[in-house]
């Protein structure tokens, strides 16, 4: 990977781009978790998948964002934000970091914790006081990030399903 790594807003243009860190950050970090087979199957180039997420890019909802990490050109991670999801908090004050994916490729370059830094900072322009994440309960190498970057657990947990595997995920919360 070439060149320095530029964090920006993404535009319907990124679309491409993200899905294709999307599926490769998927196999790369949930091969543990998900059987192969249902990991192959995932397409980088899914237009079904670009179309949807250009239309988000070209029609945000109010208080969210997504923002992208380039370098050489090339999208190499991704983040997006908006108000929580979760019903046991106030969403006009917890914001929440609902995807953050890098390219295994670009592992270690700096453009996780880049992304998670303009993440939290735009949330707090946006005028939240804290914010939530779900991360995979079986996922070290995500949760060494979050919990390096001020992230802690809450407590909470749920049964979610991945590419039909039965997994849990466990919430962290970070004050803004």
């Amino acid at each position: 990977m070439a060149g320095d790594v530029v964090i920006r807003a993404a535009t319907p243009e990124d679309a491409a781009g993200i899905v294709r860190v999307h599926t490769r950050s998927w196999q790369g970090a949930y091969a543990h978790a998900v059987p192969a087979d249902a990991l192959r199957a995932l397409d980088e180039n899914d237009a079904e998948r670009v179309e949807q997420r250009r239309g988000w890019l070209s029609n945000p909802r109010p208080r969210t964002h997504t923002l992208v990490a380039v370098s050489g050109g090339e999208v190499v991670g991704f983040v997006d934000g908006a108000p929580s999801r979760d019903d046991d908090v106030d969403a006009t004050r917890v914001g929440e970091l609902f995807a953050i994916y890098v390219a295994p490729d670009a592992w270690g370059t700096g453009a996780g914790r880049g992304l998670m830094a303009e993440h939290l900072e735009r949330l707090r322009v946006s005028g939240f006081d804290e914010a939530v994440l779900w991360v995979l309960d079986d996922n070290p190498r995500a949760r060494r990030f979050y919990e390096l970057a001020g992230w802690a657990t809450d407590g909470a947990a749920k049964e979610y399903e991945l590419l039909g595997t039965p997994v849990t995920v466990v919430r962290y919360r970070i004050d803004l």
